[in-house]
């Protein structure tokens, strides 16, 4: 499906980045763009809802990583409310532990920062159209999220303690198991620098100093058993 000629003029674009310089950078490489008309720009989730509900734009280009309310969650937001506005992810991370939330949040399309401009222009057009705007190397992924088997879960019996979200909970255990930083990313098809933030929230949230502490910690709560149990 294509936008008619009416259709066709330039998409109403609002930019939503914290780092001044990066978004600052966006919206001068999109002001030289055909088809493309910068109509605000935000420094957080928070600000990219209200500027969406004041100027109707046509696509957010949404950070994920941002104060007060981060790009998932506006993006939730936007889709809700304002349901005429499409949302394309524009991030540095490239990992699914960004991309899958923010789809099921209802994001269209997922560009990361090292997209050219040409690039850009037709994941906004693709989106306008009702087609979704992935990169190249977001859809390998996301086709080799969805032909790999999943990991093992957490056993259902398994509540997360002392506050613990499931993926932080899914990490604890994969230390318990022995894995290293990079075997959990890979098991878990994110970066390895996803997998030192989850490790550094858990262990902040328990009090724990080490992995052997943390082996000792999922032990006693019944995230894993023992060998030989």
């Amino acid at each position: 499906m294509t936008r008619t000629e009416e259709e066709k003029k330039p998409a109403r674009v609002v930019v939503a980045d914290d780092q001044t310089v990066v978004r600052e950078g966006i919206v001068m490489l999109l002001g030289l763009l055909p088809g493309v008309e910068v109509v605000g720009a935000a420094g957080d989730g928070e600000e990219a809802v209200r500027l969406v509900g004041e100027l109707a734009p046509d696509v957010v280009l949404m950070d994920l990583r941002m104060p007060r309310c981060d790009g998932v969650e506006a993006t939730r937001r936007i889709r809700s409310q304002y349901p005429g506005t499409q949302v394309v992810v524009l991030t540095t991370f490239a990992d699914d532990e960004s991309l899958f939330p923010a789809l099921r949040a209802g994001a269209r399309g997922y560009l990361t920062k090292d997209a050219g401009g040409d690039e850009i222009v037709r994941a906004v057009e693709s989106v306008l159209s009702g087609d979704a705007g992935l990169s190249p190397s977001v859809q390998r992924r996301l086709l080799e999220r969805l032909s790999q088997p999943e990991h093992e879960p957490v056993p259902a019996t398994a509540e997360s303690p002392d506050g613990l979200t499931a993926r932080e909970t899914e990490v604890l255990v994969l230390i318990a198991e022995g894995l290293s930083n990079q075997d959990i990313a890979r098991k878990l098809h994110v970066s390895t620098a996803t997998v030192k933030t989850h490790i550094n929230n858990l262990f902040a949230k328990t009090g724990l100093k080490d992995r052997a502490q943390a082996v000792r910690y999922a032990y006693a709560k019944g995230l894993v058993w023992p060998p030989g149990k």
